[in-house]
């Protein structure tokens, strides 16, 4: 009985917050972000984004804003097309025979947007530097494969190359990498692996960030920091050109502002709706409405340094505790009604290779009772004191699940479970990657392709990019690698969910839901949504 009152208490709770959130929604976006609504061959594609955490260059972006312009303005040797099939783009042909020896051909034709030819040299270059330790890109770890990486890599370290990585002439390239690598050439189609201009090297990394030069299907016209950043067609480009005149990102403050402006026809397109749209958006939008199951997760992270959350027994009973505490099917019928599915393991149901059935998976499952237990043994080991905190930001629509969260934490636990806002996704990305956070914070993933080993690499590898956990596990890295090394896909993805075993257990985030994403587009425009959860932008039509 008091397990059916608590989740009714919690139920309310949630409700209530939405309410509230409804009743909150803003009016409008920054003074001067709105661009001329245009229409026809020409039109510019308005569309919902936030400010960059960094200058835009490819090996330094780990976080979706400045990923999506970095994918407008650059293109690498292959592209993801909407349903991720992987294509050939700035590469006439990358061959291997065992996915440890490659080489690459370029099209001949290419060039960037300052008129220069994208040569091998534009690649090899552009790895070097964004494997080189002493540039402090935080790409770094998606050049690990190559040989040579560790030579490079290391503090202090004089070497400047990889010497994994050689060119044969203007228009060919040659890739050795320590060991083979099932993953290695889908991945080659991720803005890492961006070609960068001459000019990069002459002016600096900080400079050309904030006005790049790439070889994409646009080019950017300005970046009003906090505001928007305005992109062209590249009407050079020689792929695929886009069947619109430009993209204006505006950079808005909350999605409820955004969805006000799609309504009022001041945006033309959003992947993503308010909580507050979630109930209605079917009603309102009708045909409008664009839905995709993606390649998207939501969690939150602890970090490891955190008093208490250590990877030791203790913290190991506390994080499987507070993953216990979660109701997800109630939060994702009460908030998001139904677009979301309860995590069951760490990737996203639309990858193959996911599997529902994981050994461990129950500890991302609600069980009031036995996280009850959980939160006990801990504090035999050592007495909880302080408050839970969750940061999160208050730019991206989350208000609404984060309180929802924290309470029913509070409430299966008895501590103090507090939601921790910050204005912009920037300042928490900010604080997260200097391993400054003093209390768990909100995070995604959106997959760069779609691998299994996407998800799993970047975010648990203890050289991970993207590790906001700070996790360090021998165990599973040599999983990791092994599914790396694997010569058949059903090897690799079999070793790979048996290294979600070992984070099932750890925990070092707590994972939530994968999307069924919902977005919208305004009137006039047809748009759709990715594999990846993203606006199909370059096919944006409007008028």
């Amino acid at each position: 009985m008091r397990t059916r009152s608590r989740r009714w208490s919690a139920a309310r709770a949630i409700l209530a917050t939405a309410v509230a959130a409804t009743l909150a929604v803003s009016g409008c976006s920054m003074e001067g972000a709105r661009s001329v609504n245009t229409t026809g061959q020409n039109a510019i594609i308005r569309a919902f984004a936030g400010e960059p955490q960094n200058g835009l260059v490819p090996t330094n972006t780990n976080e979706q804003m400045g990923g999506r312009i970095l994918r407008a303005l650059f293109t690498g040797l292959y592209e993801y097309k909407a349903d991720g099939a992987l294509e050939l783009a700035n590469a006439e042909a990358v061959d291997t025979t065992d996915n440890k020896h490659f080489t690459v051909k370029l099209k001949r034709d290419w060039k960037f947007t300052d008129g220069t030819p994208v040569k091998a040299s534009n690649y090899v270059r552009a790895w070097n530097f964004g494997a080189n330790v002493k540039n402090l890109q935080l790409q770094q770890d998606f050049f690990a494969a190559i040989d040579g990486f560790e030579d490079v890599s290391k503090k202090g370290s004089a070497v400047e190359d990889m010497r994994g990585l050689k060119v044969v002439d203007d228009y060919t390239f040659t890739i050795d990498l320590t060991e083979p690598n099932i993953d290695f050439k889908l991945g080659l189609g991720h803005y890492p692996f961006m070609p960068l201009p001459d000019v990069f090297f002459t002016e600096g990394k900080d400079k050309f960030g904030q006005n790049p030069i790439g070889n994409g299907q646009y080019k950017l016209t300005q970046w009003r920091h906090n505001v928007q950043a305005d992109l062209v067609r590249n009407d050079d480009y020689k792929g695929e050109k886009p069947k619109n005149g430009g993209l204006s990102f505006i950079f808005y403050a909350t999605q409820d502002a955004a969805y006000t402006d799609l309504g009022s026809g001041n945006l033309d397109v959003m992947e993503i709706l308010p909580p507050s749209a979630q109930r209605s958006y079917k009603k309102v939008l009708g045909d409008r409405a664009m839905e995709r199951s993606t390649a998207q997760t939501q969690a939150f992270s602890i970090p490891e340094y955190l008093d208490h959350f250590r990877y030791d027994e203790e913290g190991r009973l506390r994080r499987q505790a507070i993953s216990m505490s979660i109701n997800r099917p109630l939060i994702i019928d009460k908030v998001f009604f139904g677009s979301r599915k309860p995590a069951l393991e760490f990737t996203a149901r639309s990858i193959p290779g996911w599997n529902g059935d994981i050994p461990g998976n129950e500890n991302v499952k609600y069980n009031p009772e036995k996280a009850k237990q959980l939160w006990a043994q801990a504090n035999a080991i050592r007495p909880w004191t302080g408050s839970f905190q969750f940061a999160y930001n208050t730019d991206g629509g989350h208000q609404t699940w984060v309180e929802a969260v924290c309470n029913q934490i509070k409430n299966t636990l008895g501590i103090d479970a507090l939601p921790k806002p910050y204005a912009t996704f920037k300042q928490i990305r900010t604080e997260v990657t200097a391993k400054s956070l003093t209390s768990g914070a909100r995070t995604g993933w959106q997959a760069d392709y779609p691998s299994l080993l996407n998800f799993l690499g970047p975010q648990y590898l203890s050289t991970g990019s993207s590790n906001d956990a700070v996790y360090a596990n021998p165990e599973f890295d040599a999983k990791i690698r092994a599914a790396e090394q694997a010569v058949d896909q059903t090897t690799s993805n079999r070793l790979a969910n048996e290294a979600q075993e070992i984070l099932l257990r750890d925990l070092p985030i707590i994972p939530l839901w994968d999307y069924f994403a919902v977005g919208a587009r305004g009137e006039g425009v047809q748009s759709a949504l990715t594999w990846n959860g993203e606006a199909d932008y370059a096919n944006t039509t409007k008028g």
